[in-house]
């Protein structure tokens, strides 16, 4: 998968949630049924506004059938 977007917000994750969902077919309405939130809280995932609590994030990987490192990717590296 290619992911579409690049994360330009220092601090937060770059993610893949958006071409997931639309891989699926779904609204953001309908994962955030599915994941029990709300439809603003997807699009501030996707939105990268809003890095989604742990256990959001693994339900997330687990809807989608995913390891979270590809759903999520974090450029931190630590210092030598």
């Amino acid at each position: 998968m290619t992911v579409k977007h690049v994360c330009h917000t220092p601090g937060l994750m770059e993610n893949r949630v958006r071409d997931w969902r639309e891989q699926a077919g779904w609204s953001q309405g309908e994962l955030a049924r599915r994941l029990g939130v709300s439809r603003q809280t997807i699009n501030a995932v996707e939105t990268d506004k809003y890095d989604p609590s742990l256990p959001l994030a693994l339900r997330m990987a687990k809807l989608f059938a995913v390891p979270v490192d590809q759903l999520f990717l974090d450029s931190w590296e630590p210092e030598a």
